[in-house]
Order: C-alpha cells, then sequence, then structure tokens
C-alpha cells in the first residue's frame, strides 16, 4: 500500500519547505514585475540570481572569509563553553560566582564591544574571530550546565553507593546525560557564530582578500548595486540553514535510537 505523499518520511524535513519556498519566490517575481518595482529599490529572484551569476567568485570568496571566522569561532565556543560547563558542575559556588559573567557576555551587544576589541587586539582576523566567539559561547555553557546537572537522582545515589569517584560520575553518568543539551546547544551556537562573524565584519569594514560577506553588502549599498546585496544576503541565510542541519544532522547521528527526543523526532 503506497502512502500519501505528505506521510512518506523524506517528504516533510526536505521537499515541503522547498515548495513553500518556491511559490514565495514565484509570487516576489510576479509582484516585482507586475508593480515594475525597480531592481535598486526592490530586486526581483531574477535580478539577484543574475547579479550572483555576475559576480560569483568575489561573493564565494567573501563566503569562504565569513566560513573561516565562523568555523574558528564555533570550535573556540565549543571547547571553551564545555569547559567552563564543567568547570561550573564541581561546584555551587563557583557557577554562582562566575555564571553571571557568562551572562553578562551573552547581553553586552557586541556591536558596542567589537570596536573596542578590533581596537585592543589589533590583528583584524583574530578581533573578528573574538567578536563571533563572545557571542556564540553563552548557549554552549547554559546548555552543557543544564545538562551536566540533569542526572537521575536514582542513578546518582547509585554512583555514590557504588563509591564512583567525581571523574567517574562525569564521564559516566553526567556526561550521557548532557549529550542531548550540549547537542541543542550547538545548533544555537553554530548560528550565532554565523551571525557575529557576520556583525564584527560590518564593525571592522575591512577589505582586500580579507574581504567578508559583510564588507561585500556595505560595498553594494554605496554602490546601489542592491542585486548584488540581495545575493550576498541570501548566501548567508543559506548558510545559516546549512549549519542548522548539520548540526541537528549530528544530534541524530549521535543519540541514534537510545534517546527519546530522537526517537519521537522520527517518529
Amino acid at each position: 500500500m503506497k502512502l500519501p505523499l505528505a506521510a512518506r518520511p523524506w517528504f516533510g524535513p526536505v521537499f515541503a519547505p522547498v515548495l513553500v519556498g518556491l511559490a514565495v519566490a514565484g509570487l516576489w517575481q510576479w509582484a516585482c514585475r507586475h508593480w515594475a518595482i525597480p531592481p535598486y529599490l526592490f530586486p526581483a529572484p531574477s535580478d539577484i540570481v543574475r547579479a550572483f551569476a555576475a559576480d560569483w567568485p568575489t561573493l564565494l570568496g567573501a563566503l569562504w572569509s565569513t566560513l573561516r571566522v565562523t568555523f574558528v569561532a564555533f570550535a573556540l565556543a565549543v571547547l571553551l563553553g564545555t569547559l567552563v560547563a564543567f568547570l561550573f558542575v564541581q561546584s555551587r559556588l563557583i557557577e554562582l560566582s562566575l555564571l553571571p559573567y557568562a551572562v553578562l557576555l551573552q547581553v553586552t551587544p557586541i556591536v558596542a564591544v567589537a570596536p573596542l576589541i578590533i581596537i585592543l587586539v589589533k590583528d583584524t582576523p583574530k578581533a573578528l574571530i573574538l567578536c563571533a566567539t563572545v557571542i556564540a559561547i553563552f548557549p554552549v555553557i547554559s546548555n552543557t550546565t543544564i545538562g551536566l546537572r540533569s542526572v537521575d537522582p536514582g542513578l546518582l545515589a547509585y554512583f555514590r553507593m557504588c563509591k564512583a569517584g567525581r571523574l567517574a560520575t562525569l564521564l559516566r553518568l553526567r556526561v550521557p546525560s548532557a549529550l542531548p543539551f550540549f547537542l541543542a546547544g550547538l545548533r544555537i551556537s553554530s548560528g550565532l557564530a554565523l551571525i557575529g562573524a557576520v556583525v564584527a565584519e560590518f564593525v571592522a569594514g575591512t577589505g582586500g582578500r580579507s574581504a567578508g560577506l559583510a564588507y561585500e553588502i556595505l560595498q553594494s549599498g554605496f554602490q546601489l548595486d542592491i542585486p548584488r546585496m540581495f545575493a550576498a544576503l541570501f548566501l548567508i541565510t543559506v548558510t545559516g540553514v546549512i549549519l542548522f542541519a548539520l548540526m541537528a544532522g549530528l544530534q541524530t547521528l549521535v543519540l541514534g535510537q537510545w534517546h527519546e527526543s530522537t526517537m519521537k523526532a522520527e517518529r
């Protein structure tokens, strides 16, 4: 018996969003042509495609520059955030003493801090990475800390009864319990690392070979090349979606069939 199209497992996560996107693009194209909206005010999808086709080497090079900052910042955020979470879980006093400073990193607008970081660091690529790391680190700290503390009280009592050491309890009980929270933090942090890289590039405004997508957007705005600006924005958006999808795939791969969150998602 054939399943209806909407009931097939591949339809929902893949083709349904694509169909919606194509419908929106078609409506967008029709509206721009029907009302004769000039490309320098609001370009149609066909104008954006032509702009990308005309300047794709520069745009892809800018994308790679932004991705380098994003990947390094994301890796640093994961490493440092995990280490801080491990430190927090060792003592409530340590967590209460240091958590407000972690929250301070999250609530401080990076646009206000980035110029100071760029002035102090002086090396522009390192400054961009630092700015993006500051934005991306908090979800890793917060989610991992919550996960490390969200252990089954019965299992924790059993480990204590067996006189398991702090390290054994951490590796065999707390880390497996924290995995779903940690992976959820990665999904948030990956997008924030990209946002942090773009925002830092806007503030730095660097050009030359190290120019990222933010610089290309600024240049396109100065030149009133709005289709090219939209093409750069589209690259940022697609990159963010791909990063989120990769982290979601990693979560499914790591959790597999043993965690209820993944099993429920696959039903």
